[in-house]
């Protein structure tokens, strides 16, 4: 009699063992099933958001069979304490658990902006506002600058343009202070790596040269020459005479091209009327503009003047009487190719 309990006994054990075993190959099986997901589709998770309403949204958008299981197994997990909201992406072939991992983890969809270089601070704020993604504070340049820690200072040259990657509901301000930093950081680091001799002080005074470099050629091979333009000019007591600093002056009055009055209209920017550098940038520039005004290109020319060749570039000179031949030359350039343009239409 002891035996036949004995093996009943060791019998139920031996079936609770299968039925234990079996349930988590089941489960393992089921948490490794891909979802049915046709193509990439992005879902969000509300803030509060519980593990169950997870896993309902789950069998609405992506098929999940039985999604209580998947909540039961998330809370002996934990992972109902770990959720972080915003956007995911469920992929093809994703499972439940890989998509449970990616909200406990906060690898969430990441959007992009790209500040362009050349760009005024009044582009980079209007791209951010304009943007979907962009939780916009509503703040003014000055509020921003405030909230930044550094009120009364002017916004303009002041964040670097690159490309940045954020998650829906970032607010400008985040992503100005991002740029903030990151210009601060490349400016120390082209200051540190200055040439001697430079007819200017301080860090900031290298950003207003740089953002004129910016704005004077988009060719990174002739950075270094435009520097060593505006270098030896300062250091001979030259005017700047540069027309982007004359149409930042102008603000909003300006329309489509310089006029000879615009030149002589005095601002604190018009480098026609007025010695050194402008007050401020007057845009934001890149890297290898910081770079080259404080490394400019060594040699004796102080004038330059678009090619009209099309190409972006420009002829450079040592003297005046070059200078001249050579906008003679971009005036007729211009005039044939508007003439030609005259034709085609």
């Amino acid at each position: 009699m002891i035996r036949l309990v004995a093996l009943g006994v060791l019998v139920l054990v031996l079936l609770a063992g299968g039925v234990l075993v079996g349930g988590k190959v089941w489960l393992e099986r089921y948490l490794d099933q891909p979802l049915v997901v046709d193509e990439a589709t992005v879902v969000e998770i509300r803030a509060g958001q519980s593990l169950s309403a997870v896993a309902a949204m789950l069998a609405r958008e992506a098929g999940l069979a039985h999604p209580r299981v998947l909540a039961r197994w998330g809370r002996w997990q934990g992972a109902d304490q770990r959720l972080q909201a915003g956007e995911y992406r469920l992929e093809p072939g994703m499972t439940p658990r890989a998509f449970l991992e990616r909200v406990v983890q906060g690898r969430v969809v990441l959007h992009q902006l790209t500040v362009v270089e050349g760009w005024r601070f009044q582009d980079m704020l209007a791209a951010l506002r304009a943007h979907p993604a962009v939780e916009t504070t509503g703040l003014d340049a000055e509020a921003l600058m405030a909230a930044l820690g550094e009120p009364g200072q002017h916004p303009e040259g002041l964040f670097f343009p690159d490309t940045f990657r954020f998650a829906r509901g970032t607010t400008d301000l985040e992503i100005l202070r991002r740029a903030r930093e990151l210009l601060a950081r490349q400016l120390d680091e082209t200051w540190a790596a200055r040439q001697p001799g430079l007819p200017f002080d301080t860090p900031y005074e290298a950003l207003i040269l740089a953002s004129i470099i910016e704005k004077e050629t988009g060719l990174d091979e002739e950075r270094e020459r435009v520097a060593g333009v505006f270098v030896r000019r300062l250091q001979l007591g030259m005017r700047l005479q540069t027309d982007p600093t004359v149409i930042y002056g102008l603000g909003d009055e300006f329309t489509d091209r310089l006029r000879r009055a615009d030149l002589q209209r005095d601002t604190p920017y018009n480098t026609y009327t007025r010695h050194g550098l402008p007050p401020t940038p007057i845009a934001l520039p890149g890297r290898r503009s910081l770079e080259a005004a404080v490394n400019p290109a060594e040699g004796e020319e102080l004038f330059f003047v678009a090619s009209g060749l099309g190409d972006g570039s420009h002829v450079f000179s040592v003297t005046l009487e070059e200078h001249n031949r050579a906008v003679a030359r971009y005036l007729q350039r211009l005039r044939e190719r508007r003439a030609a343009a005259e034709e085609a239409s």
